[in-house]
């Protein structure tokens, strides 16, 4: 069993409960660790027997574009996408990042770190 990880994504995105945030829009950093068996690349050194990151990215991009209200719920979006959409991973865990979130007082960022 090998893992891949893609650090540091950062997207703008306007997901949030309150209308201001789904208007002005905010900065997301999604971080993804999967665990998948690698040894068949491992042997062979081609893409097509791994799992391609650009294609990961695409997938984590393309669910970042559609505005949601939770962050619970897009980590849960974006963890079925992957497993419907890849081959061969066993576990997937998400961390999806809002920066500076409207919470009354000074914050770096809050993060929901989902699990499948």
């Amino acid at each position: 069993m090998g893992i891949i990880e893609l650090e540091d994504m950062e997207f703008f995105a306007r997901h949030g409960c309150f209308p201001e945030e789904q208007t002005i829009g905010n900065v997301f950093r999604v971080d993804l660790r999967m665990e998948a068996d690698l040894s068949k690349a491992a042997q062979s050194d081609r893409l097509e027997d791994t799992i391609n990151y650009q294609h990961v990215y695409s997938i984590v991009k393309r669910e970042m574009e559609k505005p949601s209200r939770l962050l619970e719920h897009l980590c849960e979006k974006i963890l079925c996408a992957l497993y419907a959409e890849l081959e061969g991973i066993q576990k997937v865990t998400v961390k999806v990042s809002k920066k500076h979130p409207p919470i009354g007082g000074k914050i770096g960022h809050c993060s929901v770190v989902w699990t499948r």
